[in-house]
């Protein structure tokens, strides 16, 4: 017997006996009509910008007026109407260098934190919603769901080659307690909740 079959029967002979698996924990849930609001207040408090648009068109009027250059918008949702349209993917991260905006539809809301489920089947490319100054995240109503826990159930992570929560702008805080947002990542984000009036 080889050394390796010796170890690998030590191995088996010393396996500890099978322990049944934890009863599951549910947790409170927030109720359906109050998950818009905790959405809204959740993402303010990460320091998000939220406006309830009732369609897409709206969010290309509030580009106009706060962003003045279209050419530094990439825009990745049909309808929104203004910035350059992305509708496929983008292979020269030169295309970014001086990009101030981009409009990035998300599949799924949490209320309990304000994150935002984003995949690369919305993207262009991976980096889009971290190498931009603004972030713009387009999302339905509908489709906001209570916990983290509801959102995994309700994802299907492996559907796509990648995805992301996104909650806030970028910040980060030093052990002097400085808090810096936008070090790596976007200044702003914006979060344009379509529910129709």
């Amino acid at each position: 017997m080889s050394s390796r079959e010796k170890i690998l029967q030590q191995v088996k002979a010393n396996k500890p006996p099978m322990s049944p698996l934890p009863t599951q924990t549910t947790f409170a849930s927030i109720p359906p009509e109050e998950r818009l609001t905790a959405f809204i207040k959740s993402n303010e408090n990460a320091g998000g910008i939220v406006c309830l648009v009732p369609d897409v068109a709206i969010i290309g009027n509030y580009l106009k007026v706060n962003f003045t250059s279209p050419e530094r918008i990439l825009n990745t949702v049909q309808g929104v109407g203004f910035g350059l349209e992305a509708d496929a993917p983008i292979t020269d991260g030169r295309a970014f260098g001086n990009l101030e905006i981009a409009v990035v539809e998300s599949l799924l809301g949490v209320a309990e934190n304000g994150a935002a489920w984003v995949t690369e089947d919305n993207l262009p490319t991976r980096v889009l919603p971290f190498i931009c100054e603004h972030l713009a995240l387009v999302i339905h109503a509908d489709n906001i769901v209570g916990t983290m826990h509801e959102a995994y159930a309700a994802l299907n992570v492996a559907a796509t080659g990648y995805g992301t929560f996104i909650a806030g702008p970028s910040r980060t805080a030093d052990i002097e307690q400085s808090l810096v947002i936008g070090a790596h990542g976007p200044k702003r984000m914006h979060v344009f909740i379509v529910q129709p009036f």
